[in-house]
């Protein structure tokens, strides 16, 4: 089978709140989509359901359909199980006995009429609804790095045993929770957060927090883009192959680019160079013009990067030549946060720890990584999951009979966002793709066909 054919529902079913029913979707199923994101704490999914009633025997002892007589009220718990469509993919399960199933956060777009019905659950992970009923009050100390608090809130404050994959920070900070959620208190802490360990280049501030089918994970944007790719490249070229040949589950089906650059919206977020005035507490000092001052520049040569080593080349931004990145475009203002329970000798004496520079750094992280962003629609392949790696092989537009490779639109891209999406026609995924820099980092072979 090709990664592309229809795959098959081996389990998906519904149970009701009380237990006392579990209905088999999978006659009624239309369409499934299944959601990761980097910048989401947690797995969603979508099912298309219809069904013609007489389905589920009610209190009177009489046949009525899902919708009435499951009833369904939101918090249901959904069941499935997909197994491999082909030999490159994995199984994709989500069951009460693997402890990761989901739960209907909303039923929507409901038809009802006189001989069938038609509705959409929207699926979310269980932690989703926790999250909403916990609230983070305790004291977290000056000496525990970020990291551990991070999986301190997780296990106790959302209540789960999903594995954490979190990358080890170098800086300690000490907070209280003031009866926060928990996402909130991770999100807030991901923007503060600077890596113990990256290989290569120094570490800069800036994290994401997200949930994939491998359980949850806290990693910096650096180390994301220092891991290994995907082992297999994907090709975008105008020849079409045989449907059933093997090498066509790694073709890109259909791609755009949604976004490449953005001058001025760059220039309103400071990603080029940006004025920090922040009030000391401990000091009562504000920052010197010195201080204050931050150039993207001054950091590019130490960045890890998707393509090439970061360049910037901006316009003048007037006549007397000075260049965009050496005039502050944004001006912040606020104290220094040095963590509420945090004393002096408890920081890291490392430089990128210090407030002042992650403050800047993680905003500059977040604003240079969507430099280029692409979508593509691709075969299924559910090995994938959001923050992983893959190269893309794109051909030059050329009249030349061999296919050239175009330098700078190919290269590395992290998955910021996927869909696995099922359908009579066939399975799909459809990814967003994001990085900071382009062209490609090493040299591969310079004609695709």
């Amino acid at each position: 089978m090709a990664a592309k054919d229809r795959s098959i529902y081996e389990i998906f079913t519904i149970r009701s709140n009380d237990g006392s029913k579990t209905i088999d979707l999978r006659g009624g199923i239309v369409s499934f989509s299944y959601f990761e994101n980097v910048f989401s704490p947690m797995i969603t999914a979508q099912v298309l359901i219809t069904s013609t009633g007489n389905v589920i025997t009610d209190e009177d002892g009489d046949l009525t359909s899902i919708y009435n007589g499951l009833p369904l009220r939101g918090g249901e718990k959904v069941s499935f199980k997909i197994p491999s469509n082909s030999e490159n993919n994995v199984d994709m399960e989500f069951t009460e006995e693997n402890g990761n199933e989901l739960y209907v956060a909303s039923i929507t777009n409901v038809l009802i009429e006189a001989e069938k019905e038609i509705f959409t659950l929207n699926l979310v992970s269980r932690e989703a609804i926790t999250n909403e009923t916990q609230r983070v009050g305790k004291k977290f100390p000056s000496s525990e790095p970020i990291s551990d608090s991070v999986k301190e809130i997780v296990k106790e404050y959302l209540l789960s045993d999903k594995v954490v994959d979190t990358d080890e920070t170098q800086n300690p900070y000490g907070f209280i929770g003031n009866l926060k959620k928990p996402f909130t208190i991770i999100t807030w802490l991901a923007a503060k957060s600077v890596p113990g360990n990256v290989s290569g280049k120094s570490a800069t501030a800036g994290y994401f927090f997200f949930e994939t089918k491998e359980g949850y994970h806290f990693r910096s944007i650096d180390s994301l883009i220092d891991q290994p790719p995907y082992e297999i490249e994907y090709t975008y070229a105008p020849k079409i192959v045989d449907s059933q040949a093997a090498d066509n589950d790694f073709k890109i089906l259909t791609y755009s680019t949604t976004y490449n650059q953005n001058l001025i919206q760059n220039l309103e977020r400071g990603a080029y160079c940006s004025y920090r005035m922040y009030y000391n507490p401990y000091s009562s000092t504000f920052t010197t013009p010195q201080q204050g001052l931050f150039k993207v520049s001054d950091y590019a040569k130490d960045m890890q990067n998707l393509g090439k080593d970061f360049e910037i080349f901006l316009p003048p931004v007037d006549k007397k030549n000075e260049s965009l990145g050496d005039v502050p475009s944004r001006y912040m203002t606020g104290v220094l946060d040095f963590g509420i329970l945090e004393k002096k000798e408890a920081r890291s004496n490392k430089k990128n720890a210090d407030p002042m520079d992650y403050h800047s750094q993680s905003m500059m992280r977040y604003n240079t990584i969507f430099t280029q962003q692409l979508e593509a629609t691709i075969p299924l392949n559910t090995n994938l999951c959001s923050g992983s790696l893959i190269k893309i092989k794109f051909a030059k537009v050329t009249t030349d009979k061999n296919k050239i490779i175009d330098d700078e639109q190919s290269g590395l891209y992290m998955i910021k966002e996927l869909v696995h999406y099922y359908e009579s026609r066939g399975s799909f995924t459809k990814l967003k793709l994001i990085r900071d820099t382009m062209g490609k980092k090493d040299k591969w072979l310079k004609i695709i066909y």
